[in-house]
C-alpha cells in the first residue's frame, strides 16, 4: 500500500475516530426497538441516506453498549453501504479490526469477505481477490454454510471476470443449489451469473433457459429488482445467436432500471454489445455513439473488462475509414491506458485475449498517425504557401494585363494619330505638284554624273524596278554603271536617305497606295503582300511597314476599312 494511500487512509480514521467521539443519542422510538427492526428499516429506507443512517447508528450504538460483535460488524456494514466511496474503505477496515479482535474465523472471514466486495465494487480485481482467498481461508475452518457459499459466489464473479468461466460454473452451480432453499436474492444473483459463464462458454441455449428461469423464479419468488439483469443478459446472449435487433431491444429495454442502481460495469457492457449489434448491421454511426459511452464509464470510473477493449479497436478503424486523425489518434492512446489498466489487474490472462492492436503496434499506430498529422499539417503549410504564391503570380498577371490593356490602347491612339497623318500626307501630295527643291551639288563627285544618277533613280522609281528581290547597293550600283560610294551619297543627299530605307520606304508607299485603293489587296496574307512589294521575308516586310507608316499593317487596313 503506498504511502498517499496510507496517508488517506490516517486522515480519514482521523475524521471518523473524531466523529465517532461525538455521542450519538439514539432518539427514545428507537431505544426499545431490536437488531432485526432497526436493520430492517435501515433495508427499507436505503435510498434515502439521510433517515437510513439513523437506524444505521442507532444499530451500531446499541451493538457498542451491548459489546455485541456481530451487529457492531453489521452496524458498520450498513454505514458503509451510505457512505461516500472515499470513506467506505475506513468502515471496511474498522469491521476488519473489531472483527480481528474477536478472534471469531466466521466473523474475520466475513470481513475480509465485506472488503474484497468493497474493492470488487472498485471493479479491482486483484485487490479483491486477495481478500476473497484470505476470507476462504477463515471461513472454511467455520461450518456456516451462507458465509461459504458467499465466498464462493465471489471468487466466482472474479474467476468470470478474468476468464475462467468453467470454474465459476462449478462455485455458481453450488451457489444455486445452497441459496435456493435459503436466500432469494442471493440464489437469483447466482442464477444470472450462471448464465453469463454460458455464455461466454457457448452454450447460448443453455443461457438462454438460465435467463427465462431468472425471469420467472423473480416473479414466483416476488423480487423483481433482478429481472432487467436477466434481459441484460438475454440481449447479449441473442448478439451471440446473431439476433442483433431483439439483441438491441433487450439490453436497451433493460438499462433505465440498472442507470438507476449505480451499475456503471453493466451499463458500460450493455453499450457494447448494443454497439457490436449495431455495427454487425452495418449502421456504424450508431454503433460509435455507443461505443463512446464504454470510454466515457474507463475515464470516469477505469472500468474496462478485456473483452470490452475491442469497442477502441473499432472506434479506431472507424475513425481511420473516416479519415479523421485526431480520433484515430485519441483512440489509440486510449487503447494504450486500457491495455495498462488490464496488466494491472489481469496479467495472468491478458495474454489470452484476442488482441487486433498488440502494444508494439499500438505505438506504431500512433507513431504512424503522428507522422501523417504532421505530413498533413506540412501540406496545409504548402497550400497556403502556394496559395500565396499563386495569388502573388495572378496578382502580378493582373497587373502585366492591365499595363498590356493600357500600353494596347495608348499604341492604337498612337498608331490612329499617326494614320490620320498619313492619310492627310497622302491627300496633300494628291493635289499638290511636287515641289523641286535645289540643292548644292555634291562636292566629291561631277555635276554630270549625279544628274545621270538622278536621273536613273527616277526611271527606277517611276518603272517600279523596287518590287524586284534582292537589290542591294552594290546590285543597283551596278544597275547604274555607277559605284557604291557615289549611289549611296548621291542617296544620303538627295534623298535624305540610306540605302535600305530608301528601297523599303518605295515598297511600302507602293503597298499602302495598293490598300487604299484596291479592296482585293485588304484580304492579302501578310506573306503575299510582302511577295507583292518584293520582301524577302514577310517579318522584313512588317518591320518596315511599321517604321514607314507609323502603324502595323492589321491596324492600316482596318482604318482602311471604316473608311
Amino acid at each position: 500500500m503506498n504511502k498517499s494511500y496510507l496517508l488517506l487512509i490516517s486522515l480519514l480514521l482521523f475524521q471518523i475516530i473524531s466523529a465517532q467521539k461525538k455521542v450519538f443519542t439514539i432518539p427514545d422510538s428507537l431505544k426499545k426497538k431490536n437488531y432485526e427492526y432497526l436493520d430492517n428499516r435501515f433495508y427499507d429506507l436505503k435510498k434515502d441516506s439521510a433517515r437510513a443512517s439513523v437506524y444505521a447508528y442507532a444499530l451500531l450504538s446499541k451493538a457498542k453498549k451491548e459489546k455485541n460483535i456481530k451487529e457492531i460488524l453489521n452496524g458498520f456494514q450498513n454505514i458503509m453501504l451510505i457512505s461516500t466511496e472515499k470513506t467506505r474503505i475506513i468502515y471496511v477496515d474498522s469491521m476488519l479490526y473489531t472483527a480481528k479482535k474477536s478472534k471469531d474465523n466466521a466473523l474475520i472471514g466475513g470481513a475480509y469477505l465485506s472488503k474484497g466486495t468493497f474493492f470488487y465494487g472498485l471493479k479491482q480485481q486483484k485487490l479483491a481477490m486477495d481478500n476473497y482467498l484470505i476470507a476462504n481461508n477463515y471461513i472454511s475452518k467455520t461450518n456456516d454454510q451462507y458465509q461459504i457459499h458467499k465466498v464462493k459466489y465471489c471468487i466466482a464473479l472474479t474467476k468470470f471476470y478474468v476468464g475462467f468461466y468453467d470454474e465459476a460454473v462449478s462455485l455458481l452451480r453450488d451457489c444455486v443449489d445452497y441459496y435456493k432453499k435459503a436466500e432469494t436474492r442471493p440464489y437469483l444473483n447466482s442464477l444470472h451469473m450462471l448464465g453469463l459463464c454460458y455464455n461466454k462458454l457457448g452454450n447460448y441455449g443453455l443461457c438462454s433457459k438460465i435467463n427465462a428461469l431468472g425471469i420467472s423464479e423473480s416473479r414466483r419468488l416476488n423480487s423483481t429488482v433482478m429481472i432487467p439483469y436477466f434481459t441484460h443478459s438475454e440481449g447479449i446472449n441473442d448478439y451471440f445467436k446473431k439476433n442483433y435487433s431483439e439483441s438491441i431491444n433487450h439490453i436497451e429495454s433493460s438499462l433505465d432500471s440498472i442507470i438507476e442502481n449505480n451499475d456503471f460495469a453493466n451499463v458500460s457492457i450493455g453499450n457494447f454489445y448494443i454497439g457490436k449489434s449495431f455495427w454487425s448491421l452495418n449502421q456504424k454511426e450508431k454503433a460509435v455513439e455507443h461505443f463512446q459511452v464504454v470510454d466515457e464509464i474507463f475515464r470516469e470510473k477505469k472500468y474496462l473488462r478485456p473483452d470490452l477493449r475491442q469497442a477502441f479497436e473499432l472506434l479506431i478503424n472507424f475513425y481511420k475509414t473516416e479519415k479523421d486523425l485526431d480520433k484515430q489518434l485519441y483512440y489509440v492512446e486510449e487503447l494504450l491506458k486500457a491495455d495498462t489498466l488490464l496488466v494491472e489487474n489481469n496479467n495472468y490472462i491478458v495474454s489470452k485475449i484476442h488482441k487486433q492492436y498488440d502494444t508494439k503496434e499500438l505505438i506504431s499506430e500512433k507513431e504512424r498517425i503522428l507522422i501523417e498529422k504532421q505530413e498533413i499539417a506540412d501540406e496545409l503549410v504548402r497550400e497556403k504557401y502556394y496559395d500565396v504564391f499563386y495569388i502573388f503570380i495572378i496578382f502580378l498577371l493582373f497587373i502585366f494585363i492591365l499595363w498590356l490593356t493600357r500600353r494596347h490602347h495608348k499604341k492604337r491612339k498612337e498608331y490612329k494619330k499617326n494614320f490620320e497623318a498619313l492619310m492627310q500626307e497622302y491627300e496633300a501630295a494628291k493635289n499638290k505638284a511636287k515641289l523641286k527643291i535645289e540643292k548644292e551639288p555634291i562636292k566629291d563627285i561631277n555635276i554630270e554624273t549625279v544628274a545621270l544618277i538622278l536621273k536613273q533613280l527616277e526611271k527606277f522609281e517611276n518603272g517600279k524596278r523596287f518590287l524586284e528581290k534582292d537589290w542591294t547597293l552594290v546590285t543597283l550600283s551596278a544597275a547604274f554603271n555607277s559605284n557604291t560610294k557615289y549611289l549611296a551619297a548621291i542617296l544620303s543627299h538627295y534623298r535624305d536617305k540610306g540605302f535600305n530605307e530608301y528601297i523599303n520606304g518605295l515598297r511600302i508607299e507602293y503597298i499602302i497606295n495598293l490598300l487604299k485603293n484596291d479592296n482585293k489587296f485588304r484580304k492579302y496574307t501578310y506573306e503575299a503582300l510582302a511577295n507583292e512589294a518584293g520582301f524577302s521575308s514577310t517579318q522584313r516586310f512588317a518591320n518596315a511597314f511599321l517604321a514607314k507608316a507609323g502603324m502595323p499593317v492589321s491596324f492600316f487596313i482596318e482604318q482602311i476599312n471604316k473608311m
